[in-house]
């Protein structure tokens, strides 16, 4: 039986919310998995991906947890379709070149580890814990991305050509991390959740000290695109999902 409605406990759609987003661009990160630049980097864009999909699971099993009715992490991860799903639309877009990977990385680590420091402070001790534990792994993600972009950007005339290419790709869907949904405003009016919006402001300084380390010139806060935390996604996220649930939905409850 699911657990009765209780102010207490996150609600399973922000915790869906923050486990689709790993698991997202951890399937997207590990689509360079044996095609990296370089094996170290091969290696370090894999790891990055088995984290994020760690951080996932964490997220998956306490929101199955909350539901119950038969949920399960696997039931969450392999049974939902495209509008189910609540993740970030910057995080489902396709892995481009290693310039656009490391962007991608680099804007949602800055936010992620916003997020998960100001998730340490709230009152529920299991996902201050899930916080605790995958902040460890966003620092060096955190860390790996900057680096690459401020390399990058600061580089030769072709790498800072790409760079510069990906932040007009990429700018747009930022403006989403920071959109607060109505499931978000529920968990930070009960000191559970993280109101988004109130990271904007560090993020965006963070983001303006790194891109002047690279010589890149920073977009104007504008029009931004939106949609994924209600299940409004791009086409991308329907081939990610064809693949990502293939083996489950073929072979229905299949355990190895």
């Amino acid at each position: 039986m699911p657990l009765a409605p209780d102010s207490r406990l996150p609600t399973p759609d922000y915790l869906l919310h923050l486990a689709d987003n790993a698991l997202i661009l951890g399937h997207r990160n590990s689509e360079w998995c044996g095609h990296g630049p370089i094996l170290e980097q091969d290696i370090a864009i894999t790891n990055i991906s088995l984290d994020l999909i760690g951080q996932s699971r964490y997220l998956y099993q306490y929101a199955a947890s909350i539901m119950g009715e038969g949920a399960t992490e696997d039931s969450l991860a392999y049974l939902r379709d495209v509008r189910e799903f609540k993740n970030y639309l910057l995080l489902e877009l396709p892995k481009g070149d290693w310039a656009v990977t490391v962007l991608r990385q680099y804007f949602f680590s800055q936010f992620q580890i916003l997020q998960y420091r100001a998730l340490q402070q709230k009152q529920d001790i299991q996902l201050s814990a899930i916080a605790e534990k995958a902040i460890k792994e966003t620092v060096y993600h955190l860390r790996w991305s900057k680096e690459w972009v401020i390399r990058l950007g600061d580089g030769t005339e072709e790498s800072s050509r790409r760079m510069n290419k990906a932040v007009d790709y990429l700018w747009s869907y930022t403006g989403e991390l920071f959109m607060p949904s109505k499931f978000e405003i529920a968990c930070a009016e009960t000191e559970i959740g993280v109101d988004p919006a109130t990271l904007k402001d560090e993020w965006y300084a963070s983001v303006q000290q790194v891109f002047a380390e690279a010589a890149l010139t920073l977009p104007s806060q504008g029009w931004t695109q939106s949609g994924g935390k209600e299940g409004v996604h791009t086409e991308h996220l329907g081939f990610i999902l064809a693949e990502l649930q293939f083996m489950q939905r073929a072979y229905p409850g299949n355990e190895w």
